[in-house]
C-alpha cells in the first residue's frame, strides 16, 4: 500500500480528529526511523554512535565532568568513562584536572573532535538534503512548517 504524498497529508490534517490514537505513534516511528537512517549516514570508521553522541554533548555543554556527561547522555558512568578514555587516546577530547578539587576531571572537545563532529553532521545533512531535494516544493514547505512545530514542542518540554 503506497502512502499519499505529504501535500495530500497536509491538506487532510485539519479534518483528522486529534485523539484518534494514530498521530503520536506515526510521528514517533517516523522520527525514530529517520534518526536511525541519519546515524547510519554518519558512520565513521572507529567511532561509535555513543562516542559521537558524547562528543556532541561535550561540544555543547563542555567542559563537563564525567558524571555530568553520563547524566546528560543518560548512561551509566562506566560507559562514559570508557568512551572518553578512547576519545582521549584518539585526540578527540581533552581531559583536565579541576583546580579547586583535583579529584574531578573535566572534559572538553579538542580540535580533532570538532572536525570529526563537523564531518559527521555534514554527511547527515547531505543525505537529508538529497532526500528533500527529491520532494515537490509543496512537500518541502509542509516539512519546514513541521520542523517549526517540532522545535516548539521540544522547547516546551526540555525532558
Amino acid at each position: 500500500m503506497s502512502k499519499p504524498p505529504a501535500t495530500e497529508v497536509a491538506n487532510r490534517i485539519e479534518v483528522v480528529p486529534f485523539g484518534d490514537g494514530e498521530l503520536a505513534p506515526r510521528l514517533r516511528l517516523a522520527i525514530t526511523r529517520l534518526g536511525r537512517r541519519l546515524r547510519r549516514q554518519a558512520d565513521l570508521p572507529g567511532v561509535s554512535p555513543t562516542q559521537i553522541s558524547a562528543l556532541a554533548t561535550v561540544e555543547r555543554a563542555g567542559p563537563v565532568t564525567l558524571g555530568e556527561l553520563a547524566a546528560l547522555e543518560g548512561v551509566r558512568p562506566p560507559t562514559i568513562t570508557t568512551a572518553i578514555a578512547r576519545m582521549e587516546e584518539d585526540g578527540l577530547v581533552v581531559r583536565t584536572v579541576d583546580e579547586q578539587d583535583r579529584r574531578i576531571n573535566r572534559v572538553e572537545i579538542a580540535p580533532a573532535g570538532a572536525k570529526l563532529l563537523a564531518k559527521s553532521r555534514s554527511r547527515k545533512n547531505a543525505y537529508l538534503e538529497r532526500r528533500l531535494r527529491a520532494l515537490p516544493t509543496e512537500d518541502r514547505a509542509v516539512l519546514a512548517r513541521a520542523a517549526d512545530i517540532l522545535e516548539a514542542l521540544l522547547e516546551e518540554d526540555p525532558r
